[in-house]
This record gives C-alpha cells, structure tokens and sequence, in this order.
C-alpha cells in the first residue's frame, strides 16, 4: 500500500492576494504535501471589479521561486486564452526556474463569459476539443526538437523555436474534464488524467469505465495513466461549525459557495476528520492515484495543516 498523491487547489479567481497564496504554498511544502495546483480564469464574474484574479501561469512563474519541493500545476489551464505555442514556451520556462517540478494541466475551456470578457472566440465544444487535441501534439514537438513544424487544422508552426527545453523530458501532461470525446483525447495523448468537481461515485466510477474502455481500444495499458480527482473539502467537527462555514463561504463567494458546500457533504468530505478520510478512502478505492483538494476560502492554511495530521497519514491505495 502507498499514500496517494496529495495536492492542494487554490482557486484564484475568488480574490487571493499573492501574499496569501505564497503562504498557502509554503503551508502545503512545509506540511508534506505533493503539490499545489491552481486553476486558469481571468475573472470570478463580470461584476467582480474588485475582487483579485491572479493569472495562473504568471503566478506559477512566482510560486516556482517561492517553493523548493511541491510540484505546481494547472488544474486546467483553458487552451484557448493563450495560443499553445506561446504556452508551450511559457511552461518550459516555469519547469526549469522551478528545477522540474511542472505538471502541464489543459482542458478545452467552458467559462464562456471569459471568452465574452477577454475577446476570444467561443466555438462549440467539438472544435474547442480539436483545438486542445493539436495544442497538445504541438506543444510536445516544442518541448522535443530543435525546430518545430505543425500544420493542422487549427495551428500551424515554421520552424519554432523553444528554448530552453523542459527539464523534465517528458513534461507530464494532464487533461481535465470527463465527456466521452474528451475522455478519447486523455486515452490517446495524456500522461494524466483530472476528474473535475462534483459528480458522485458512481458517476465517476462510469467514468474510469469509459476511460479504460478507450485504452483498451488503443492498446495502452491502464497503470500507465495517472489518475486525480478534484474535490471540495474540510474538517468540521460539528452541525454548528458546518452550519457556520456555510454561512462565512455564502458571505465571501456569494450563492455559489452552496454548491461547494453541498457538492462537499454530498461525498461525506465535510465533517470529522474520520468521516472525511472515509470520504477520501472511498475516491480512492475507485481508482484515482491523486487528490486535488479544495478548501474553504480563507481557511486554507488552518485545514492543511489539520489534513496534515488527521488525514493524510490514514490515506493509502
């Protein structure tokens, strides 16, 4: 039995100051997490022109020097708010000023008012999932040879250049996202696959199915896929505690923590600590090798270290 891999997702659209999420950081390293991952959005809402969105890859860039062992990653950097080439180039950079400590998370995009927001094209899902599926191979031609040529469908590369390459050769490459098309894309190019927030176990058992289905049919072997789940969580230890960090997430992040909340209590991850490593064991028990956990706004440091001692060590696979 080994203990899973354990990262912490900070979410930056809901407000951070990078002085807090540089903190949260050294909390996870110096409590013996995995990693740190973030996710990729510009803004929380449109009427948010208040509330701090930091960049993911600029503040990976930041955390790379702030950090000497967690692996920091993307969980998804959006494809289409950066073209792959210029992307490429960036997460090579960030893997060697943090010494190889980059997983290379993309997803096709969904957060349409973004796109509205930022004056990027919103196509349909079909395209923006051929759109990842070239970004990814020419991404790796980057990563990989002195000169880059690609002409697909939706990108095309004269002689690119990327330098410096990559310390790690491969840079992981992790797609998020769980629709069966996309599931294919995972089955074909991915190192690792992220499960996104909020559906139940048996939804997410479907998907291991549908997922080893599709390497069947390629002829890869399951076990060379890894495999994440991203999920929301906290130690409460008791109804009024729950009660009142509902109320605190509902007050900073307005209707939308509700789903957190709910999403969170549904898979038994908000209670005690016994109750959530249950939660957890039983994620784990489907065949996920990593969890990506979300914690409470404002109270990130304070679970980590909580999870540290009353969780982690009870986690195996």
């Amino acid at each position: 039995m080994t203990r899973p891999n354990l990262a912490v997702q900070i979410e930056p659209q809901w407000g951070f100051a990078y002085e807090d999420m540089a903190a949260i950081a050294g909390a996870a390293e110096q409590s013996g997490w995995d990693a740190l991952w973030v996710s990729d959005h510009l803004l929380w809402d449109e009427q948010a022109t208040d509330r701090n969105c930091y960049e993911a890859w600029t503040l990976l860039a930041a955390l790379a020097v702030a950090t000497s062992s967690l692996r920091l990653g993307t969980l998804v950097t959006c494809n289409s708010y950066r073209h792959p080439s210029l992307l490429a180039k960036m997460a090579a950079g960030i893997d060697c000023i943090s010494g190889g400590r980059v997983d290379f998370g993309i997803g096709a995009g969904w957060k349409e008012e973004e796109y509205r927001a930022y004056g990027y094209a919103f196509p349909g899902i079909g395209t923006r999932q051929a759109q990842m599926s070239e970004a990814i191979d020419l991404t790796r031609l980057l990563w990989s040879e002195p000169y880059a040529d690609f002409n697909g469908k939706h990108y095309q590369l004269e002689r690119a250049v990327c330098a410096p390459k990559p310390v790690q050769a491969p840079m992981p490459v992790w797609v998020g996202g769980h629709g069966d098309k996309l599931l294919r894309i995972v089955a074909e190019k991915a190192d690792g696959w992220n499960m996104v927030f909020g559906r139940s176990l048996e939804e997410l058992a479907g998907r291991h199915a549908v997922l080893d289905q599709h390497l069947a049919d390629l002829g890869r072997d399951p076990g060379s896929l890894k495999r994440s789940v991203f999920l929301f969580t906290a130690i409460v230890d008791s109804d009024a505690e729950r009660e009142a960090l509902a109320a605190e997430q509902r007050a900073r992040l307005g209707a939308v923590a509700d789903r957190f909340m709910a999403a969170g209590q549904a898979a038994g991850l908000i209670g005690s600590a016994d109750q959530v490593v249950a939660g957890l064991a039983a994620h784990l028990a489907l065949g996920f090798g990593g969890l990506h956990l979300l914690f409470p706004y404002g109270r990130e440091i304070a679970q980590i270290e909580r999870f540290s001692v009353d969780v982690n060590p009870h986690l195996s696979i």
